[in-house]
């Protein structure tokens, strides 16, 4: 639960919360251990389909429960469960096909909330590039209340991802300050993947001599920049409104 490395090198992380682990199940995300607190789950039906998905589970007292689980004693739900490492060619795209970019986006809650977006919005996919925060942190899993599994998302480097992204014919639109079209100029009818920058340094110039276009939100304000997770999230229902226009 603490320690990303340990997170990589044995392929496990922590899940906790009856909707998040619901999600992950349906998604197919398999159970290493289970833990469960009876006098605060009292969904007795819930507990045994939960009890169906794991080979090893255990009850434990509310005590014991408060003092593992990350966000204390709510819904009596903890799992230890297996990462699954997705590569981009086995991502199936709707079209028109919306996809995020992410280039080293830098806090777990930024990345929680931007999944949420995407589930919300329909994205198809979400590519985090050369990564500074862990995927399955606790606080990217709580913030996006389960959308990490339910929204294919995969870490890879900013190269493979642009030549992915090609091979699909999506058009890549990159989110700058120094942009001279506004975000709502831009069509997004068709295929198209938002690249958005990390919080602190926006995006680099890979991405930018890369993208069909570039576009910029208006501020209006003595602030240059939006936070990634609002950026992200007026990118894609601008992009869900021309569609469905």
């Amino acid at each position: 639960m603490e320690k990303s490395r340990v997170r990589r090198e044995k392929g496990l992380f922590v899940i906790e919360g009856i909707r998040e682990l619901e999600i992950a199940l349906k998604s197919g995300y398999i159970i290493q251990e289970l833990y469960l607190c009876p006098a605060i789950l009292q969904d007795a039906e819930k507990a045994s389909w939960f009890r169906e998905h794991s080979l090893i589970s255990d009850d434990l007292e509310a005590g014991l429960y408060g003092k593992l689980a990350y966000r204390g004693t709510t819904e009596g739900v903890l799992a230890v469960m297996r990462t699954r490492k997705m590569k981009p060619e086995e991502i199936l795209l709707q079209e028109p096909a919306l996809v995020l970019v992410l280039e080293s986006v830098e806090k777990p809650g930024n990345l929680g909330a931007i999944l949420r977006t995407a589930d919300a919005s329909g994205a198809g996919a979400v590519l985090i590039c050369d990564p500074l925060t862990d995927l399955y942190n606790p606080n990217t899993i709580r913030a996006s209340l389960g959308c990490i599994f339910s929204v294919p998302t995969l870490a890879c480097t900013s190269d493979e991802a642009y030549k992915w992204l090609s091979r699909q014919g999506i058009q890549v639109v990159a989110a700058t300050c120094q942009a001279t079209s506004w975000y709502h100029e831009c069509d997004y009818r068709k295929p198209t993947a938002l690249v958005l920058g990390s919080e602190s340094d926006g995006l680099r110039p890979f991405w930018r001599e890369k993208a069909a276009k570039e576009v910029k939100i208006p501020m209006m304000g003595i602030i240059d920049s939006l936070n990634v997770s609002a950026a992200a999230a007026i990118l894609c229902f601008e992009a869900l409104r021309q569609r469905n226009a």
